[in-house]
């Protein structure tokens, strides 16, 4: 699979200048035109609709505090929002993270309360949890590092329909991490109903954590 400096694609956003595909679920047949499979209560979101809400697989993590942190069960909040990335990151995670800490801050501060953040490593060889906590922090401090065993974090990538490259190794040293930069959204039944592609407009964004919120009250 080429390797792209910075590419972003229309049908998948990519971080860590790399360009894997994401998987047919998370494209979904909205991406492609055509009228997905819902639930008749089901909202209208802006973002990207999977064919199938996406389940999180069982998985333990440890959270910047080195506190046990263990998938799905620990997700409290009424909305949890995934997204996969690393600290030395180049340049799209951070403006994701920013995208989203921006449309976070739009929301009324009653809603914000339900939404929970979860940064999942993807470079978990670099990104102690002190180096996770000082990059989460220049965006929001309420966001949660996690990091883990690369087969963990492998498994629940795959799961969510976020893609994971691997490594790639710079010509001056170093290296990179190829991954998928898309953020997917669940509900407080835990399951992943919206993906927002790397530039979705922030307005896109905060409308739709404003439905997921009001679909869990």
């Amino acid at each position: 699979m080429k390797w792209v400096v910075c590419l972003v694609g229309m049908i998948a956003t990519l971080s860590a200048c790399s360009s894997p595909s994401p998987s047919p679920q998370s494209i979904s047949d909205a991406a492609l035109g055509r009228s997905a499979p819902r639930e008749s209560a089901t909202p209208t979101f802006r973002g990207m609709v999977p064919a199938r809400p996406y389940a999180l697989p069982a998985a333990t993590f440890n959270d910047t505090s080195g506190a046990s942190y263990r998938l799905p069960s620990s997700l409290a909040s009424p909305v949890t929002l995934v997204f996969f990335g690393y600290s030395h990151c180049p340049n799209v995670c951070g403006t994701v993270l920013a995208d989203l800490a921006q449309a976070l801050r739009r929301l009324d501060k009653a809603d914000r309360a339900q939404v929970r953040v979860l940064f999942l490593t993807t470079d978990p060889a670099r990104d102690t949890p002190r180096a996770i906590r000082a990059y989460l922090d220049r965006f929001d401090t309420s966001f949660v590092g996690l990091t883990g065993t690369l087969a963990s974090l492998e498994r629940v990538a795959t799961a969510v329909g976020v893609p994971l490259e691997g490594t790639k190794r710079l010509p001056g040293g170093g290296y990179e991490v190829g991954h998928g930069a898309q953020i997917v959204g669940f509900d407080a039944r835990q399951r992943g109903r919206v993906v927002w592609l790397e530039g979705t407009p922030i307005g896109d964004l905060r409308a739709d954590l404003k439905t997921l919120v009001e679909v869990a009250q």
